[in-house]
């Protein structure tokens, strides 16, 4: 049985800074609680009370204004009465009770309950609380007749599930190997087995452990499909049947413990890890000489939640107790680095300066097989002044246009330079006569 306890009262208070002496509202719902008591002495502002789906059989509280019994086993109707001296009580809800297939249910609590405003979320109206007030010695005789009937079915199924539960119990014990549930084992009777043997009975115990697991799937399959009635003791029963599969579960997560996470292996190597599965980028920015981890966490998070560690090689962001480790392409400074948050998506970057003086591996200069007397004075010469190749004009083989045709010795150049040739020698007689004078001053023809 389920008591209102002050530790759990307390703990619903998270809204009042967990404090119950001032609490005007709080909500108890599916606690399997049994009984309304204490409530009201520690809450003396107490105006709001949910208590839906519980196993509260009848009614009893003090100073509310609002009563929620949703889906309970109220069935003793005659215990509303109770809250007649509740002057400030205006809305009472017992939807999902058994009261309320009762005949003549509304009638009666309206009658009984003259300060109500409201039932079930329905207004009450000034005719209907004087139709109800009208017929209500009438009405209590016919729920207290209905509450009897209630209360013997009651007993009836209280029997009925104590049997049940007596022969489940037995049968466990049946099913057992032994008294108290463990194997044993002849050890005057134990001879060395062989390894087909060992084969066999692994073969076998493989058949029932796969056995086992369909026989659990076939129970689990008959308990949620099997009818039964609505009652206090099947809400128990399907509230222990959760809890046994969950100390199962439980028991099995210690026997299977989780395999150690690999950071760095044993060689050094630093491992890409993501365990939180967070969207990410990593960028190098040339001109401030840094790389630039945008990290993509949720944007409501507690920055104190995470926790960033900067290595040379490899940085590493802890979140929420899950590893996000990634390589670095180049070596950082751990002290110069940054974490921030932005303001607008709420991204963790990490701001990583380059390490100066980086170590880089370069090749070594290929060396030339033949050295000439001619490298020692290249070597020499200044590195940063150009170098030309010197071309031996004799062995050039390109053709000069202006010396195409040869020059005579006794010619002269005109104003245009050009270069005047003299003329073929005839074969035939010489046209000039014998009195022709040669001027210089003219030119020849052509």
């Amino acid at each position: 049985m389920v008591y209102i306890t002050e530790e759990m009262v307390r703990g619903r208070a998270e809204h009042n800074e967990c404090e119950i002496f001032s609490l005007e509202e709080v909500s108890l719902h599916q606690q399997d609680i049994e009984r309304i008591e204490h409530i009201g002495r520690w809450c003396r502002d107490l105006r709001i009370l949910y208590l839906q789906n519980n196993l509260i059989p009848r009614i009893g509280c003090e100073s509310l204004q609002k009563l929620d019994l949703t889906v309970n086993f109220v069935g003793r109707l005659s215990s509303v009465e109770s809250l007649q001296h509740n002057i400030h009580l205006a809305e009472l809800f017992l939807v999902g009770n058994p009261c309320t297939e009762f005949k003549g249910y509304r009638q009666y609590v309206v009658a009984s309950l003259p300060q109500l405003k409201f039932l079930d979320g329905a207004q009450i109206s000034r005719s209907e609380r004087i139709q109800a007030s009208q017929g209500l010695e009438e009405g209590r005789r016919k729920v207290l007749e209905q509450e009897r009937e209630y209360l013997q079915r009651r007993a009836r199924e209280k029997e009925e599930a104590h049997r049940k539960a007596a022969g489940e119990e037995k049968g466990n014990k049946e099913r057992r190997p032994g008294s108290d549930g463990r194997w044993y084992t002849d050890i005057n009777n134990t001879v060395p087995m062989l390894e087909e043997n060992k084969e066999n009975q692994e073969v076998e115990e493989n058949k029932k452990k796969m056995n086992s697991d369909l026989d659990e799937e076939q129970r689990e399959r008959e308990f949620w499909h099997t009818p039964c009635s609505f009652t206090p003791e099947s809400r128990l029963e399907a509230h222990r049947h959760l809890e046994e599969k969950k100390r199962a579960k439980e028991k099995e997560k210690e026997k299977k413990p989780k395999a150690p996470r690999t950071l760095i292996t044993a060689d050094g190597r630093v491992m890409n890890v993501n365990e939180p599965k967070l969207d990410f980028s990593l960028t190098e920015d040339e001109e401030n000489n840094t790389i630039i981890l945008d990290l993509g966490v949720y944007r409501h998070m507690d920055t104190s939640l995470m926790d960033v560690d900067i290595q040379p090689t490899y940085a590493r962001v802890s979140v929420k107790g899950k590893i996000f480790q990634i390589v670095l392409p180049a070596e950082v400074k751990p002290d110069s680095s940054t974490a921030q948050r932005s303001q607008t998506t709420g991204h963790l970057v990490v701001s990583m300066p380059r390490a100066e003086g980086e170590i880089k591996v370069t090749r070594p200069p290929r060396r030339s097989q033949t050295r000439n007397s001619s490298l020692s004075e290249d070597n020499k010469r200044d590195n940063s002044a150009p170098q030309r190749l010197e071309v031996d004009p004799s062995k050039s083989t390109a053709i000069d246009l202006a010396n195409i045709v040869t020059k005579h010795p006794s010619t002269r150049q005109g104003p245009l330079e050009t270069s005047r040739t003299d003329p073929p020698p005839t074969s035939g007689p010489s046209s000039s006569s014998e009195g022709f004078v040669d001027d210089s001053d003219v030119p020849p023809l052509i």
